[in-house]
């Protein structure tokens, strides 16, 4: 399922980048990778506030939409 379907506080696995390379290769550069632990804090108008690798990072619908968890 997409990163929009995870529900705030719930901790996920990334399964799967999707998109053109250029986006991939944007998500994957934020720590986006396959395995690794993606944890939602807070969704807000599709917006999202995810925190992954130790780090917050804000992504818009369209590129969470690219996120297989």
């Amino acid at each position: 399922m997409p990163l929009t379907m995870v529900n705030p506080g719930d901790m996920v696995q990334v399964k799967k980048v999707g998109g053109l390379e250029e986006t991939k290769r944007f998500l994957i550069n934020l720590g986006f990778t396959e395995g690794a632990d993606v944890t939602v804090v807070n969704a807000i108008g599709g917006n999202m506030i995810v925190k992954v690798r130790d780090s917050r990072v804000a992504i818009g619908h369209d590129m969470a939409k690219k996120i297989m968890v």
